[in-house]
């Protein structure tokens, strides 16, 4: 599709293959290419596979975008959470294949995805935010609460814990933890049972979930966004909703 996410029709299963060469950085480009790799797989295919390039699932959101300042922190924030709410609200399942380091904005692609399969070795996974000063904001919160083991809620938010990948596993970050080599095999299978459940039923179900969360919060968290104590604007946060 671009030269960021690269798009494969797998039978059933749409693979949605995320490599910006790099750290896979969250910038607008890599949001809107798997916003249109979501409407594609949907329109073509019963569940969704978004893996990310060898050793690096996402480092999180594009730092050169947060450097220009807050207005375009803010922009880059809000078109974040918009996604998340994309990913969470998909009308297919979404399988996210954890190729590597999820921090940030990259852990929180997997708190959202409906099935998360990891690769074992030594990588990062968790929201390190609060660690380097800044602010998670009420959608991360949302997601960790919604997904997160209970015990392991505060660590891997207000204290920024962060994981390797069984401790992700432990802590909710991951379902399943597989190697390397066997990383991409496994994600398609998986989402290949997955597109076999009935979409109508899926989506009453996620609807039926969404509704306990209490969906309000992401809506009046979306575009909602504070000064990190620093004073400079987080790359992911948003102001307590009151």
């Amino acid at each position: 599709m671009t030269d960021l996410l690269r798009y494969e029709l797998r039978d059933s299963v749409a693979l949605l293959r995320f490599d910006d060469g790099r750290a896979n950085a969250v910038s607008h480009a890599a949001i809107e290419a798997i916003h249109a790799g979501l409407a594609r797989a949907e329109k073509e295919a019963g569940a969704a596979v978004l893996i990310g390039r060898p050793g690096r699932f996402s480092a999180g959101f594009d730092l050169s975008v947060i450097q220009q300042g807050r207005d375009a922190s803010r922009a880059l924030v809000t078109a974040g959470g918009e996604l998340l709410l994309r990913i969470v609200e998909s009308e297919v399942p979404v399988v996210a294949a954890c190729s590597g380091h999820a921090l940030a904005m990259g852990a929180l692609l997997l708190l959202a995805a409906d099935l998360r399969i990891g690769a074992s070795g030594d990588f990062k996974l968790g929201l390190n935010e609060v660690a380097i000063d800044l602010t998670l904001p009420v959608f991360a919160l949302e997601l960790a609460k919604a997904r997160l083991a209970r015990e392991q809620l505060a660590r891997a938010t207000t204290l920024a814990e962060i994981y390797d990948p069984a401790g992700a596993l432990a802590a909710g970050y991951l379902d399943r933890v597989v190697a390397p080599e066997r990383l991409e095999s496994e994600a398609l299978a998986a989402a290949a049972q997955l597109a076999k459940l009935s979409r109508g039923a899926y989506r009453n179900a996620k609807d039926d979930l969404r509704a306990r969360r209490n969906s309000r919060t992401w809506q009046r968290s979306r575009d909602r966004t504070t000064p990190a104590t620093n004073g400079s604007l987080s790359p992911v946060q948003s102001a307590d909703v009151r």
